[in-house]
């Protein structure tokens, strides 16, 4: 009988201290703790551990523990998207239609843009994308990596500010909900197109595994977000009347979420993507309250930290070092700015924001967090991408994320938000 390694323990010790002692440093600095946990992942990898003392491979990350540890890292990250989707609030859309519409379109189209023709280069630099991946594939998946927000992030800096309700929060919330939501989309059609499962044999006709991966995406979401919903009502009703979520409403939905992640995973897509819709079909209420608050726990405190881990084993800082790899991450870094704060700013600005307001969607839609980490692997895993290209992007995702509560602060600080505040009570008055 096969058991786990005991350097898994070890492991798992030295990676939930490290993510929790350089987290409580982050948001001593102001940051969120989970650009702690980031940054923390890849202080122990290669770029900085393992640089300074190599041995720590053999001792701690050894080959055995590694296997488990990406079991717990797919699991975690399946979960978080699974809790994201549970978050997501459909009425935001309609309240804010036109401007969120607006700011989401330009924060999708200028990094999509910007993504094709930054490819025309990087397709020829070598490492950066596999010798599979063809432009349309590398241009879409560079596009989507630009074009990612980190919703949860974003979510949690407006409620902590008390700005939920408030014409900002809602007009970012719903961008950035609906811009992920398209990045996502975006991201499921070039594994698709990858061809990351086997022709399927019907009646003797060989389907082509592209087609499989999107027939059977669009199949599972549209059955899960109207049948699927209707069901699921019933859970919301359960809990209502009882006022939580027993046992074993929480195991079927467990078993959902696994079955979810299995068939999207099969089809060709990824498992991310069924947690993601299940979790959009919950019903809300006391049932998406008590199950969050069952779930994100150890998800967020256990799980994820092997995640970022997981990232950072693979990452290497000093591809930046590298001069065939300096200019296109200096390239990239400044064309994720460009694409994403600048183009969300100036597309609020023109729909007749105020100048703090679209400097402050900007900067919060300007941060890739945990979310572009997500991507980023699954292209890595898929084989579209290179770990010179994946290293980038978690330096990118870093310093996007690190620039968002500092430049918020800055241009919706603490005196705007008072002003804010005495005008919406003297409208009310």
């Amino acid at each position: 009988m096969q058991t786990i390694p005991a350097s898994f323990f070890l492991q798992m010790a030295v990676i939930l201290l490290a993510c929790r002692l350089v987290g409580i440093v982050a948001k001593k600095v102001g940051q969120p703790q989970v650009v702690g946990e980031m940054i923390a992942g890849v202080i122990l990898g290669p770029s900085l551990l393992g640089w300074l003392w190599p041995e720590s491979t053999a001792l701690i990350f050894t080959k055995e523990s590694r296997v488990v540890l990406e079991v717990g890292a797919q699991l975690g990250v399946g979960l978080y998207m699974f809790l994201v989707g549970l978050e997501f609030q459909t009425s935001l859309f309609r309240t804010r239609a036109r401007s969120a519409a607006c700011v989401s379109i330009a924060g999708m189209v200028v990094p999509f843009i910007i993504g094709g023709l930054l490819t025309l280069w990087l397709i020829h630099v070598p490492g950066l994308f596999s010798a599979n991946t063809q432009y349309y594939q590398a241009a879409m998946f560079l596009g989507a990596a630009i074009a990612i927000t980190a919703f949860p992030m974003l979510a949690r800096i407006i409620s902590e500010r008390g700005l939920s309700g408030s014409s900002l929060g809602t007009l970012a919330l719903a961008a950035g909900a609906i811009d992920d939501a398209a990045a996502w989309c975006v991201l499921a059609i070039v594994l698709a197109t990858f061809g990351a499962t086997q022709p399927l044999v019907v009646l003797g006709i060989k389907i082509a595994p592209q087609y499989v991966a999107i027939g059977g995406a669009l199949i599972y979401g549209v059955a899960m977000l109207t049948v699927g919903r209707k069901l699921l009502a019933g859970f919301g009703r359960k809990a209502e009347k009882a006022g939580n979520v027993s046992q074993a409403m929480m195991a079927v939905v467990l078993a959902l979420f696994c079955v979810s992640a299995w068939y999207t995973d099969f089809i060709g897509v990824h498992a991310v993507f069924g947690g993601f819709i299940l979790g959009i079909a919950m019903p809300r209420g006391i049932f998406a309250k008590e199950l969050r608050k069952k779930i994100e726990p150890f998800t967020v405190v256990f799980l994820l930290p092997m995640f970022f881990t997981f990232s950072g084993l693979k990452t290497q800082m000093n591809v930046l070092f590298d001069p065939t790899y300096l200019m296109p991450a200096i390239a990239i870094l400044l064309a994720s700015i460009l694409g994403k704060g600048v183009a969300c700013w100036a597309a609020a600005r023109l729909n007749g924001e105020n100048n703090a307001t679209a400097l402050a969607v900007g900067s919060l839609m300007n941060a890739r967090g945990l979310m572009e980490l997500i991507i980023i692997n699954i292209g890595l895993q898929a084989g579209v991408i290179g770990k010179p290209l994946f290293s980038i992007l978690v330096m990118m995702a870093i310093v996007t994320t690190l620039m968002a509560t500092p430049l918020f602060e800055i241009v919706y600080g603490r005196n705007f938000r008072r002003k804010d505040e005495v005008l919406a009570d003297a409208i009310d008055a």
